[in-house]
C-alpha cells in the first residue's frame, strides 16, 4: 500500500513538473520489518513507520518522504520538518473484509457471534467491541494486502509473547487502502463514519521535507490540495489539544461546506463501554481555532482518562 501512495505521488510530481527527475526509493521501515509486535514497542506508529523516513531527510539520503497521516504523530510540526503537500483526500472510512464464502447477510444478521475479528488499530478494536460485542476481536499485523492473503489462507497471527491467535474470519481495514492495493471490491461493508468513526486524518497522503529545503518546499506546493489541509490542520490540533498519540482510541473528521469548516471528534475506552464526543463549527479560515474548541471540549468531557488509559504500561 505505501509503495502504491509512493507512486502516486510521484506520478503527480511529475504532471505538475515535466522536466523534474523523480526517483521513488523503497524503505522498510520496523513496523514492516517486524510483523509481530505490537506498535507501542516501536514507539507507536510514529516510531514503527515515520522515524526512520524522517532520520533518512536529516541525513540527506532523502527529499521528501510519503506518509499516511493518520500514522505521523500528533505533535506535528517536527522540528526541522515540515508536511509541505497533503493530496486530496480519498476514502476516509474503514471497511470490513469477510474470508472467502462468508457472507455479509450472515454476519450482519448474528453481529459477528462466535467469529474472529482481525486489527491493529486501538481505535477500531474499541468500536468493534462496540458495535459486535459477542465477535472476538484478535490482535492482526500487516499491510492490506498481506492481511487479506493471510485472513483468506486461514493463517495464525503470531503474537509478541510467541503464543498464536487466529484463524481470523474477518479483518477491518481502511477503504482507501483497499483501493490502493487493487482490492476495492474484497470490501464486504463499509461502515456508516457514525457507527465506526474514522482516524484522524484518515485517507489523506503527507509529503514531508526538509524545512529549509526551499526548493523542494515550492514544488511540493504545486500537490497541495487546500481542502484537504483544511480539514486535516482541524482533525490534527485536537490530537495536539488531547496529548494523543497515532494509535490512541481518538477518531474524528471535519467537513468543509463552503466557507465554513464542521468538526466531530471522539474519544472510545478500549473495551468499547464508553464514548465521548464533541462537534462545533467555525469559519474555514481558522482551522486549528476549530480544532482546539473540540478538543478542549473532549478534555471537559473526561477524555483524558480514556487516553491514559491507553498508553502503553
Amino acid at each position: 500500500m505505501a509503495l502504491a501512495q509512493t507512486e502516486e505521488a510521484a506520478r503527480l510530481a511529475r504532471e505538475a513538473h515535466p522536466d523534474l527527475e523523480v526517483e521513488t526509493v523503497r524503505f522498510q521501515p520496523m513496523g514492516d520489518r517486524d510483523q509481530v509486535s505490537k506498535l507501542d514497542r516501536h514507539g507507536g506508529k510514529g516510531g514503527a513507520f515515520v522515524a526512520e523516513l524522517r532520520d533518512a531527510m536529516r541525513a540527506g539520503d532523502l527529499q521528501v518522504a510519503m506518509h499516511s497521516l493518520k500514522d505521523m504523530p500528533g505533535d506535528e510540526e517536527t522540528p526541522g520538518l515540515v508536511i509541505a503537500a497533503m493530496l486530496k483526500r480519498e476514502a476516509s472510512g474503514d471497511a470490513l473484509v469477510l474470508k472467502t464464502g462468508l457472507d455479509y447477510g450472515a454476519f450482519a444478521e448474528t453481529k459477528g457471534r462466535g467469529l474472529k475479528i482481525g486489527t491493529n488499530a486501538v481505535r477500531r478494536a474499541a468500536f468493534l467491541r462496540r458495535l459486535y460485542p459477542e465477535a472476538e476481536v484478535i490482535h492482526y499485523r500487516g499491510a492490506a494486502d498481506t492481511r487479506i492473503r493471510k485472513l483468506d489462507e486461514g493463517a495464525l497471527q503470531r503474537l509478541p509473547d510467541g503464543s498464536e491467535v487466529g484463524p481470523a474470519n474477518a479483518l477491518v481495514v481502511a477503504e482507501a487502502g483497499l483501493g490502493r492495493v487493487g482490492l476495492a471490491d474484497r470490501a464486504a461493508h463499509v461502515f456508516d463514519p457514525e457507527a465506526m468513526p474514522p482516524a484522524i486524518g484518515q485517507g489523506v497522503v503527507a509529503l514531508e521535507c526538509v524545512a529549509d529545503d526551499w526548493a523542494t518546499r515550492a514544488r511540493l506546493a504545486a500537490l497541495d490540495h487546500p481542502d484537504t489541509r483544511l480539514c486535516a490542520e482541524a482533525e490534527r490540533e485536537v490530537l495536539w489539544v488531547l496529548n494523543g498519540h497515532c494509535n490512541s482510541p481518538i477518531a474524528g473528521q471535519a467537513r468543509l461546506d463552503g466557507d465554513r469548516l464542521s468538526l466531530e471528534a471522539h474519544v472510545i475506552s478500549e473495551d468499547g463501554a464508553r464514548l465521548i464526543s464533541a462537534s462545533a463549527e467555525g469559519p474555514a479560515e481558522r482551522p486549528r481555532e476549530l480544532g482546539r474548541d473540540v478538543g478542549q471540549a473532549l478534555l471537559d468531557k473526561g477524555a483524558r482518562d480514556l487516553i491514559e488509559q491507553s498508553r502503553p504500561a
